[in-house]
């Protein structure tokens, strides 16, 4: 049995649907502040799923019938998009510290393996590129975004202590900027906000002049990443970037994406939000060696199956 903790997100409903595609039976608890019912509609008759709607910065272990019995943790739940641990910068750091704390005391009381689901945040604007994982990073505590980013390297923190103190089994994985179906439409991160902009001939809004830099992952590479990531031997203890390293510069993504969609919109340039990073891509070596995982879809392949499902209306 499988524990995911925001498992009705973006991310996690795709790694619900992996998971029971694989034959485990899969406990997705979510508490619906930034996940959405329909990520897992089509999965609530499966017999191999069952959703427990919780917010975990209450204690949970008595919603586990038999704790014991997990095999792995998940844990996926916080806001993750800069509109959402905006509008929920308190829950966001409540969730990616209280709730990491009974995340890790379920773990232990069944004797579960736990990843952290981390991000590339904790690096915040990066002085060094690529960025490895001994690279400790460039955060600003008290800024706009220090919400995340340090909730997330508190998270980082409080799962490495009970591994250290508890003998817990635990991998910590950094995840890069992820792009796919399900994304909502207004999360305000740079993919969806341009392929909706597109698609409407609506102006491309890019902050800055545009040459800050991101890699995009395909969200079936990241799932495949984030599960040999767990079921990996050697992980123990360990912390993993896992995203695609091809960089480009977000005014280029912008003019790709609208020759894709066939779009008159113009571009309109906005002052760059405070702390924003000037550049973001992954080393992902130790993935490469640990795992044998690396990114395997391209960015026009991701980009159409996203552009495809926007146009269903799903968003």
């Amino acid at each position: 049995m499988v524990l995911v903790t925001g498992g009705a997100g973006f991310i996690g409903s795709h790694l619900c649907d992996a998971l029971i595609e694989r034959g485990y039976k899969v406990i997705c608890v979510d508490n619906f502040i930034t996940g959405s019912r329909e990520n897992i509609e089509h999965l609530l008759d499966d017999e191999k799923f069952e959703l427990v709607e919780h917010d975990i910065t209450v204690p949970f272990s008595s919603l586990i019938p038999t704790p014991s019995s997990l095999k792995c943790i998940f844990h996926l739940a916080s806001p993750a998009s800069p509109v959402d641990y905006s509008a929920f910068s308190i829950e966001t750091l409540i969730v990616n510290s209280l709730g990491t704390y009974n995340v890790l005391e379920v773990a232990r009381e069944g004797g579960a393996k736990v990843l952290l689901a981390s991000t590339s945040e904790v690096y915040g604007d990066p002085k060094v590129s690529p960025q490895s994982e001994d690279y400790w990073g460039n955060v600003n505590p008290v800024g706009p975004r220090a919400c995340y980013d340090e909730a997330k390297r508190f998270a980082e923190a409080l799962t490495v202590a009970y591994h250290r103190r508890y003998g817990l089994d635990v991998v910590i994985v950094r995840i890069f900027n992820t792009f796919g179906p399900r994304m909502r439409g207004k999360d305000g991160r740079v993919v969806p906000n341009f392929i909706q902009q597109a698609l409407s001939n609506k102006p491309l809004t890019v902050y800055g002049d545009g040459s800050q830099t991101r890699s995009f992952c395909y969200i079936d590479d990241l799932i495949d990443g984030l599960l040999k990531a767990m079921f990996s031997k050697g992980t123990t203890g360990e912390i993993i970037n896992l995203g695609n390293p091809n960089e480009m510069t977000i005014l280029s993504l912008a003019e790709h994406i609208k020759e894709m969609c066939k779009s008159s919109s113009e571009m309109v340039f906005l002052p760059l939000p405070e702390d924003d990073p000037l550049q973001r891509r992954p080393d992902i070596s130790r993935a490469e060696r640990l795992l044998g995982w690396k990114p395997k879809i391209s960015l026009d392949e991701g980009l159409t199956r996203t552009i495809e499902w926007f146009l269903k209306g799903k968003a």
